[in-house]
């Protein structure tokens, strides 16, 4: 096997320049769903998460758990079964009823005021809600401030140039004590232009790291057969844990 699949620690790409301009709309990410190209979604769930699950929620209980860029993540789900409060927010309205069709959960739904054309999703039980707008409105909605944030596949998928306006959000959603877990990626960035969009630990350091202490939890080659068609030849998933200062 090539060296470069199997080397967990990759080259660093000076990631601002390569992809700074690389711009998808809000309604390329509610085609996706339209047109199943889901790939991005995991049926089974994040076996990162469910690896450090433990020691994220350290034993807390009634936590307030946010979800940003939420698709039909099955994971909300098992926050709420351990008694956790979830918000998420999602632009695909297909994309939040079938995670609640999936999950065989009922729900009510009615429009955001704050928020034109927005709607909120909530589960019977009261302890999942999910926004559908775009995130960058979602701070007029006054969702308070929460304990863990789980962040898979939002940060990369985000463009590249709202990144500091995103981490502002994250940071401005964060109580006293909280955890936040991130997962990015590592790849050659010249040769597949996202997303999932590549992110340096400079870039992390630098958007997070004034407010955070940014550790690195675990490296794992994320590589499969289809990422070929990508053009590259390798792919690194980070796990970051971000604590409070």
């Amino acid at each position: 096997m090539d060296d470069t699949r199997t080397s967990l620690d990759v080259k660093e790409y000076p990631d601002t320049e390569v992809q700074k301009n690389r711009i998808l709309t809000l309604e390329d990410w509610q085609e996706k769903w339209v047109e199943r190209k889901i790939t991005f979604h995991q049926e089974q769930g994040h076996q990162l998460l469910k690896k450090h699950l433990d020691a994220f929620l350290k034993g807390e209980s009634g936590l307030r758990v946010f979800f940003p860029l939420c698709g039909k993540a099955v994971e909300m789900k098992w926050f709420a079964d351990r008694g956790h409060s979830v918000v998420g927010v999602e632009i695909s309205e297909l994309g939040i009823r079938e995670f609640f069709t999936e999950q065989n959960l009922s729900y009510s739904e009615e429009p955001i005021k704050e928020i034109p054309g927005a709607k909120v999703f909530k589960s019977s039980s009261g302890n999942i809600s999910l926004y559908c707008c775009n995130l960058f409105d979602l701070p007029r909605a006054d969702i308070g401030k929460f304990d863990r944030i789980w962040d898979r596949g939002a940060f990369v998928a985000i463009n590249p140039g709202d990144r500091k306006r995103y981490a502002d959000i994250m940071l401005s959603l964060m109580r006293k004590g909280f955890q936040y877990l991130l997962s990015v990626f590592s790849y050659d960035p010249t040769k597949y232009a996202g997303p999932p969009f590549y992110v340096s630990d400079d870039e992390i350091k630098r958007l997070f790291g004034s407010v955070c202490t940014c550790q690195c939890l675990e490296k794992v080659d994320a590589f499969e057969e289809r990422h070929k068609s990508w053009g590259i030849d390798y792919l690194v998933e980070k796990l970051y844990l971000f604590t409070e200062k």
